[in-house]
């Protein structure tokens, strides 16, 4: 056992009875939605997993561990402590050898879920090459975690805020699949379309589930990304979001903000401009993405 990793009496049943686990990160709680949405999202995820048949696991760094799966108390801290850290690969060692509380993202909990052994992680977008990364070189540590971690990201595609082109140009550089659930286009988060296709297109669970264990019975490392749009009632249309993105990124730049701030700063920004209609389409992205997630791990059990 990973001195560094605790585990609640759910997710460790669940590790030893072979029961599919669903990872979830910590970020869109502390980062991605205000309080009392983000625990109210939180708790709900969590159900729409277990529902399905499987088993959700938070994943977070508190008190020099990295917890795998979340009590009640925990889940809490993290929706309304104001100093929680967000942690990449990069800050691992640093936040466990201080105790400090740290939420993690896409990568951070993806390295969490293949340390514990869970191969199914559910989010709301991937990050990716931020626009205008050709000069900048802001490209997100998730698609390099992707290139190396045997995980399966199912996701409402790369965040809008994003360079998608750019991105998806990167994931096939580095071999990661794009996968389209029951679609040909890659999504873009807020919106169903992007204008740019997928590596391929699969339409249910197993089918899913078998790619992912022919993958990595090749002993093709790295993970994979299940693009899984938004439902079409909580979509917002592309051109729409478009401008209202253009708008809060030219703000940002206004009010120099760089690195890890850009993206909190520009989804609170872009709420305010759609009058709160972009954090009910983000919202309805993640139970989407969780309900697809618990049916994938359930499926990957099943192909043993």
């Amino acid at each position: 056992m990973n001195p560094y990793l605790t585990y609640t009496d759910e997710v460790r049943e669940a590790l030893a009875l072979s029961k599919p686990i669903v990872a979830l990160e910590t970020t869109i709680i502390s980062h991605g939605m205000p309080y009392p949405q983000n625990i109210e999202m939180a708790r709900k995820v969590e159900a729409i997993i277990r529902a399905e048949g499987a088993v959700p696991a938070t994943i977070g760094i508190m008190d020099g561990k990295v917890k795998i799966g979340l009590n009640e108390q925990e889940l809490e801290a993290f929706a309304t402590n104001k100093h929680v850290d967000k942690v990449s690969r990069r800050d691992f060692p640093y936040m466990l050898s201080s105790g400090r509380i740290g939420a993690t993202t896409v990568s951070a909990t993806m390295i969490g879920a293949a340390l514990a052994g869970i191969h199914v992680f559910a989010t709301g977008g991937i990050g990716g090459v931020h626009r205008e990364g050709e000069t900048t070189m802001d490209v997100s540590a998730d698609l390099t975690e992707l290139a190396r971690t045997n995980v399966a990201v199912v996701c409402a595609g790369a965040k809008s805020i994003l360079d998608i082109g750019r991105t998806l140009e990167f994931l096939e550089t580095h071999g990661v699949p794009v996968v389209g659930y029951k679609t040909d286009e890659f999504p873009s988060f807020y919106a169903r379309e992007s204008g740019y296709g997928v590596d391929f297109r699969l339409d249910e669970p197993a089918q899913v589930a078998d790619m992912l264990r022919t993958k990595w019975e090749l002993g093709l490392e790295g993970g994979a990304i299940i693009a899984n749009p938004v439902p079409v009632e909580s979509a917002l249309k592309q051109e729409e979001i478009e401008g209202v993105i253009q708008q809060a990124l030219n703000e940002a730049k206004e009010q120099r903000i760089t690195g890890k701030k850009v993206t909190p700063f520009l989804l609170a920004r872009i709420k305010e401009l759609t009058a709160g209609r972009s954090l009910e389409t983000n919202i309805a992205l993640v139970y989407n993405n969780a309900k697809v997630a618990a049916q994938l791990a359930v499926a990957l059990k099943a192909s043993k």
